[in-house]
C-alpha cells in the first residue's frame, strides 16, 4: 500500500488507540468519495482488523483498511488538521486537483439583497 501519514496524523491516530483501545488495537478507517475534498471518513478503534481488512502500519500505529478504503487512499497523504476553521483527516492526493471553494471567494455583487 502507498499511503503516508503526516506526523499530524500518526499523533492523532497514536493518541486514540492509546486512550480508547488495548495492546494490538489499531484505527478502522472507513474512506468513501464525496465531500469537499473528494472523500469523507468515519473512524473508530478496534481491538484487531476484521477479515477483509488490510493492515496498514507505520511507526507503530495502525490502520485497519477495508478494499474501498485501500483503493481511494492510494498514493495518498493522510494528515491530521486541528483549527478554528476545520477538525479532522485531511487527504492530500497528489492525482487530483484542490478543492474549487472557499470561504474568501467574492460574493456575486448582482444577487438582490434578501428583504
Amino acid at each position: 500500500m502507498n499511503i503516508a501519514m503526516t506526523p499530524a496524523a500518526h499523533k492523532f491516530v497514536r493518541r486514540l488507540c492509546m486512550f480508547d483501545g488495548g495492546p494490538g488495537s489499531g484505527l478502522r478507517l472507513l474512506v468513501a468519495p464525496g465531500g469537499c475534498s473528494g472523500m469523507t471518513a468515519e473512524f473508530s478503534v478496534q481491538p484487531a482488523p476484521a477479515e477483509n481488512e488490510k493492515v496498514f502500519t507505520q511507526d507503530g500505529v495502525k490502520l485497519f483498511l477495508p478494499a474501498e478504503s485501500r483503493l481511494l487512499l492510494e498514493g495518498v497523504t493522510i494528515d491530521f488538521v486541528d483549527n478554528p476553521q476545520k477538525t479532522g483527516f485531511e487527504f492530500i492526493d497528489p492525482k487530483k486537483s484542490s478543492c474549487g471553494c472557499s470561504s474568501s471567494a467574492p460574493a456575486d455583487a448582482e444577487t438582490p439583497a434578501a428583504e
